[in-house]
């Protein structure tokens, strides 16, 4: 639980008035502080507290009544909690169940979409740079017309939210490009399990550039997924160096996203939705001059007349519903942040690789050794497993 209280200038205790009988001249009133929390973990499922306003005591002026002495909100420790009232029934908190596991259904179903659409278009057209920026560019044109035609609120940002963005659109630039290479060259379904490796990334990072110490009960519950990822890297049928490099950078790089947006976002009121539309619209500046270099305008047009021959008009329709869907399974992600903990959005995210990975193994039909799928299946089990020891590591320094 997160306090803030906001008290008057040298103002600690309050007198009462002497003209009011049987109450001595001298008498302070204290005010108590707020209760402790004996149990954390109760209080990181319950809806956070709103206190508005703690009146002055005794008799008030005009100027008293319409300003309160002190201001008090409570809120749970979550970067984009808001305050509610107190008393939700079990319907509400049911409700509110179906409405997170809709985000769920939602936002899995998007990216297995997403994920059979972009690995058609890079089949046919193995161009990941121009295929990431129009991922973005459409994102960005979608957000655009939102806010013109006012279906979407337009964000109010300054220069500072500009500022603090800059370093968590280079991060994220770099991972959608990586991640998009790695799926140039390899199975949809080897990208993802090497991409469960994340936490171990983060970890690693925190520990050794952010000094940041974790108990033995985390660096053990890395050996599952480390372990998982190298068994799967090395019995995959068809490996490419080029592909896995992709998603161990694409890690990485994600990694750093969480740490810039952590650090320099953190209380910039921006909702989730509006906050992944100025992110796309900045990565893609960032990105287009790249991609003009890597790969260029003669290489697109080539690439994308062979394409056309190849496959027919189904190839345009291919390319629109792979950025499209990025856009969207990513749009749902980030509003989903503001409905559920972080802890719940690393699990989400964990069944998310799942359902991609076995999605994309009956789609493209990949062919999948015994030993390859249990290496999968320990790397995932073992991102579950962090995540668990995570949560309690959280609130054993609470």
């Amino acid at each position: 639980m997160i306090s803030s209280i906001k008290q008057s200038t040298n103002l600690t205790t309050f007198s009462t008035p002497s003209p009011r009988k049987n109450l001595s001249p001298s008498k302070n009133i204290q005010i108590q502080s707020l209760p402790t929390i004996q149990n954390p973990k109760q209080a990181l499922t319950r809806k956070p507290l709103f206190i508005s306003s703690i009146q002055r005591f005794g008799p008030k002026s005009r100027t008293q009544r319409q300003n309160p002495a002190i201001t008090c909100k409570a809120y749970e420790a979550a970067d984009r909690s808001q305050p509610i009232a107190i008393g939700l029934t079990e319907e509400s908190e049911a409700a509110q169940r179906v409405k997170i596991g809709g985000y769920f259904a939602i936002w899995w179903s998007l990216n297995v979409v997403f994920n059979i659409y972009n690995k058609k278009v890079l089949n046919a057209f193995p161009y990941p740079w121009l295929t990431s920026t129009l991922s973005l560019a459409v994102g960005s044109a979608i957000m655009l017309v939102s806010w013109c035609a006012r279906i979407a609120e337009a964000p109010r940002v300054d220069v500072e939210f500009w500022k603090a963005l800059f370093p968590v659109a280079v991060a994220h630039t770099i991972g959608h490009v990586a991640a998009t290479v790695s799926m140039s060259k390899v199975a949809v379904s080897f990208t993802h399990i090497i991409k469960s490796g994340e936490p171990a990334f983060s970890v690693l990072v925190s520990r050794f550039l952010l000094g940041e110490s974790f108990p033995a009960s985390v660096y053990l519950s890395l050996l599952p997924i480390i372990g998982g990822c190298a068994l799967s890297a090395v019995t995959e049928l068809n490996f490419n160096m080029i592909g896995f490099m992709g998603a161990m950078i694409s890690n990485l790089a994600f990694v750093f996203r969480n740490i810039f947006s952590k650090k320099g976002m953190k209380g910039m009121a921006v909702s989730g939705m509006n906050y992944y539309a100025c992110l796309s619209i900045l990565s893609l500046l960032i990105l287009t001059p790249f991609a003009i270099v890597v790969e260029g305008p003669q290489m697109w047009a080539a690439g994308w007349q062979t394409a056309l021959s190849q496959i027919g008009p189904n190839f345009i329709w291919w390319v629109v519903a792979q950025s499209v869907f990025y856009h969207l399974y990513n749009q749902v992600s980030y509003m989903s942040l503001d409905q559920i903990s972080p802890l719940t959005f690393s699990i989400g995210n964990t069944m998310k690789r799942i359902s991609v990975i076995v999605s994309s193994i009956i789609i493209f039909h990949t062919p999948v050794q015994p030993i390859n799928a249990l290496g999968a299946a320990v790397a995932i089990l073992g991102t579950f497993l962090y995540s668990q020891v995570e949560l309690r590591y959280f609130l054993a320094c609470m």
